[in-house]
This record gives C-alpha cells, structure tokens and sequence, in this order.
C-alpha cells in the first residue's frame, strides 16, 4: 500500500506553498488508494510553535485533506511531532557512532558562512572538513560542545525522482560532511526525516525542489542505517507574484487572509490551476480534484503566483 504524508513545519501561518505541497501529496497517495500521514516537524521548539501547529491542523480539515494517521487521529507510530520523538534520533546517531562515522565539529555560523569557504551555486556551504582530523587533545581543548557531522564518501549517489527525473551529487564534493545534531542539541532535519519516515513505513515522499538536493543525503543515512528509502516526488515551488520565494514571516500568500474571503473549494481550485490540474481555477473539492490530478499535468518550473488569485 501507498502511504504518503505530510509534514509542515510550524513557524508561522501556512502559505500557498505548503498548501500546495499537502494538496498534491493528499491526492498522488489518495489516488492510489493510499493512506495519509500527518507529522507536524517541530525540531526547533523556540521557532515552531503549537498555536500555529493546531491552526495548521484546523486549516488542513477545513480544506478538506484529511489524513489516517496524525494528530488528532492518533496512530500506531505516535507521537506525531518530532519534539517528541528525540530518543528515536538518539538511538540512530548512536549507531552511526558505532559504525565511526559521526564527530564533533567546533566551527562557528561566522566561520561556515565566511566568504572564504567553499560554496554551492545556490549559495548552499559545503563543509570543508575543518574538524573533522582533530585529534582528543584538541577537543578537550574546546570550551563549548561540538556539533555532530557524518563523514560522507567521496562518491555520487543518485536517484530517479518521480516527476522531476535523474538527480545524482557527489556528497563529498557537493555537500560535504553534513550535521546530524546541533551543538545546542537539536537534531538536524536530515537525520529526524529519514528515521521519522521509515518509522511511519512511508513509501512516498511528495515535497517542494527545494529539497531535490538533500535526497542524496537521505539516501545515504537510508543505506547506513539498514533503512528502505521511499519513493521521492518532488514539484516546482510557488513564487510571489514579484518572483520572490514564499515566506511565512512575511505572510506571503498565506491562508490567513484567503481564508476569509474564499472557500474551501475555491482555494483548492485556484491551488490546482497553478499545479497545471484544473484549467480554469474554478472551485473544487479535494475529492473532485482526484479525477484531475496526473504529475504529467504538473511543471516542471518553480511557478509565480498571478496578482491578485487569491482575492475575492
């Protein structure tokens, strides 16, 4: 069987992106007959706070996209927010420290970002190793904790996406050694995804492209801890009307506002005008939109919101 699910983190109200992500990984998995899980991604328990968790929630069964598993449902993997789901972590970054990949990284934000050290296109660090041959004496030596990075190997690890095709990366190369905790404790989302998701026995991960290039990563953590790694989806992202990309801190697009002054239905059908599903934005339900959805009809290109949908 299918399972699908969906995963927003809550820093703020939702927006027409992360609508658009819940929306199409309710319908590829709905229309395979599948089951929906709801996890609510709320690692950084200072940023994500549990009002617009429960507003999340609330706004998801107004639209109609409802789930099998989550809060409010429960499940047979609850709980359903990652800060309550640490020891699992735990338990996963101690054995990649059996296995003598994990050390601890004493580099500063300052120092990562610095203009000096290497970078993607995207503007994405990639670690330089800067810790990494330190010795006990050097570490004892510090006077804070270290983060905990993976060593990875200088080797390509690819995949053949759902929608978007062939992505491969270097990881050595490309991303370097990548962290699995802060050094304030908190578990990076590289490591809480992957063991979150072969927990809940998802099999089909449908989420924006801006996540295309920590599918290797994943895949990677997948192979080390014995893991079966789903099938990943990815789809092109909703801009701004001014090209920017959708942020929550700037209520952009958000459903605050839509919601007062349109339906359900008209939402979700203006929503599915812009996934390339519904030709004339008219309102429909998000079982009506089951007949309609084929990832053929979706882009392949991030998408600009048109001025002015989202209106009355």
């Amino acid at each position: 069987m299918t399972v699908g699910r969906f995963a927003p983190s809550p820093s703020g109200r939702i927006h027409m992106g992360n609508l658009l992500c819940c929306l199409l990984a309710w319908l590829s998995a709905r229309q395979k007959d599948g089951k929906v899980v709801l996890r609510i991604e709320n690692l950084d328990t200072a940023r994500c706070k549990r009002p617009y968790a429960e507003q999340m929630i609330d706004d998801l069964r107004w639209l109609g996209l409802d789930w099998d598993e989550g809060p409010g449902v429960g499940g047979k993997d609850e709980p359903y927010y990652q800060s309550e789901r640490t020891a699992l972590y735990e338990a996963a970054l101690e054995k990649l420290r059996q296995k003598g990949l994990v050390y601890p990284c004493y580099c500063t934000r300052a120092e990562l970002h610095a203009a000096s050290a290497p970078h993607r296109s995207d503007g994405q660090v990639i670690y330089a190793g800067t810790c990494r041959h330190l010795g006990e004496e050097e570490r004892a030596a510090k006077d804070r904790p270290g983060a905990m990075r993976l060593l990875v190997p200088d080797e390509e690890w690819a995949f053949t996406d759902g929608h978007m095709g062939r992505y491969s990366e270097n990881l050595a190369r490309e991303c370097g050694d990548f962290l699995l905790r802060r050094s304030d404790g908190m578990f990076a989302y590289q490591l809480a995804v992957v063991v979150d998701d072969a927990a809940m026995g998802v099999t089909e991960v449908v989420r924006g492209s801006d996540l295309l290039s920590s599918t290797p990563r994943q895949l990677y953590l997948y192979h080390l801890l014995g893991l079966t790694p789903p099938e990943f989806i990815h789809f092109p992202l909703l801009l701004a009307p001014d090209g920017r990309r959708l942020s929550k801190r700037d209520a952009d697009a958000g459903l605050e506002e839509a919601r007062e002054k349109l339906t359900a239905e008209e939402i979700l059908g203006r929503l599915a005008y812009l996934g390339g599903f519904n030709p004339t934005a008219q309102p429909k339900s998000a079982k009506e939109l089951l007949s309609d959805f084929d990832w053929e009809k979706v882009p392949r290109e991030d998408i600009r919101i048109p001025e002015g949908l989202f209106e009355k």
